[in-house]
């Protein structure tokens, strides 16, 4: 077996100076992810991290159990990820299904804004991050409807978001939350 001959010390590097979400938005924000990196993230940008466990069940117990105590959840669904970089398509499509299973009980907590997106795409064929598009849906009481009868990559790109860049998604639930600052007249 051979021995250790270098020590890669991933992310090492200082402490980045990134305002908190509370101070930006004014909001409560906690999150609920099983993946580490996602916790850490969440802490970095002042957010809560609430216990959650393994699943989306669990996770979703987790939600309603905190509900009332913040005014904005990140809930991360590692499984789906996780799926496409074992390279195992149909098991992707299990954890896929496991999320729209659990939708009807996130949809009963009638959330004012609810996001689903993904941080990037993982397809099982290439069993990493790839650079494809990833799929956007927002749903408000202020979202307009558009034709868009599925959620896949494809379909989301022909919806009446298109593609746009991930800095435009807070402001747009904010937007959705009627909780975005008036700015000029």
């Amino acid at each position: 077996e051979p021995a250790a001959n270098m020590v890669l010390l991933r992310g090492f590097s200082r402490r980045p100076d990134i305002p908190p979400i509370p101070e930006i938005y004014k909001l409560k924000p906690a999150a609920i992810a099983t993946y580490p990196m996602y916790r850490g993230l969440a802490r970095l940008v002042g957010m809560q991290v609430l216990p959650g466990g393994e699943s989306i069940t669990e996770q979703l117990n987790s939600l309603r159990r905190y509900y009332a105590d913040y005014d904005f959840f990140f809930v991360h669904f590692k499984s789906t990820d996780a799926r496409g970089e074992d390279g195992d398509f149909r098991a992707k499509v299990q954890a896929i299904e496991e999320l729209d299973n659990a939708l009807p009980s996130l949809l009963s907590l009638d959330p004012e804004v609810l996001i689903i997106t993904g941080d990037h795409s993982t397809p099982a064929t290439l069993a990493m991050h790839s650079w494809h598009p990833v799929p956007f849906m927002l749903k408000s009481k202020w979202c307009r409807p558009d034709n868009v009868a599925e959620f896949s990559e494809q379909a989301c790109l022909a919806g009446a978001m298109g593609r746009f860049p991930a800095t435009e998604i807070m402001p747009l639930a904010m937007a959705n939350a009627l909780k975005l600052d008036k700015f000029g007249a």
